[in-house]
């Protein structure tokens, strides 16, 4: 039980996955991807600084799997964040009703679920891109998405956009940053820190304001 939560644990610190694991690296990189957005629980793992990290490793990721240029290993990397939305549209769409009656537990919180339901209410369909760039409404975009019914072409459409721009846009940045400033590797704890700051930020804003909402009704 205890290999299992230091396990977790690691799984905070991107660099650990990449330098520990070596050739199935890429592997946990997409599991994590696709569980992110997949299902529910998946809210806690960390997208955004694992997908720079990537990026700073591209050139290991490529030497490990066939030696296949960068872009080809990003673009795999956004199928599975498509795939992943995908079942986290069908997970909505099967079970939508139930998981607003559902229980908090440690991995569900349903006020989780009813911000990304005023964030998606508010923003509509273009929902599904920006919130690739915000830990927790990541998650349950397209639960709510499902929940809601929307239609599944046009779900498809705003999926792929998302994905390709958030796979692109973070593992590029990453990976061009390393080259030009070698020396990131070194602070990489530093950087994944400052990620999961700005990308946080913006909803710990929204959840006080929601909360300040909630005690002026």
């Amino acid at each position: 039980m205890s290999n299992f939560w230091d396990f977790i644990q690691h799984l905070f610190n991107p660099r650990w996955i990449f330098l520990y694991f070596g050739n199935a690296a890429l592997f946990i990189l997409l599991v994590i991807v696709f569980a992110e957005t997949g299902f529910f629980i998946g809210f806690f793992l960390p997208g955004d600084s694992l997908l720079f990290t990537a990026g700073i490793f591209g050139e290991d990721l490529c030497k490990n799997f066939y030696n296949v240029p960068f872009f080809i290993i990003i673009l795999i990397v956004a199928f599975f964040a498509i795939l992943g939305n995908i079942q986290g549209y069908w997970l909505g769409y099967k079970s939508g009703e139930l998981l607003y009656r559902k229980k908090d537990s440690f991995f569900f919180k349903k006020k989780h679920l009813i911000l990304a339901k005023l964030f998606y209410n508010k923003y509509k369909a273009t929902a599904l891109i920006m919130s690739r760039f915000l830990p927790l409404f990541r998650t349950f975009a397209p639960i709510v998405a499902g929940a809601i019914r929307m239609n599944f072409k046009k779900f498809m459409i705003y999926n792929v956009i998302g994905a390709i721009i958030w796979t692109y846009s973070i593992m590029l940045a990453g990976h061009y940053l390393d080259k030009s400033f070698p020396e990131l590797k070194n602070h990489l704890e530093w950087i994944v820190l400052l990620i999961l700051f700005i990308t946080t930020l913006p909803v710990i804003i929204k959840l006080k304001k929601s909360k300040k909402k909630k005690l002026l009704i």
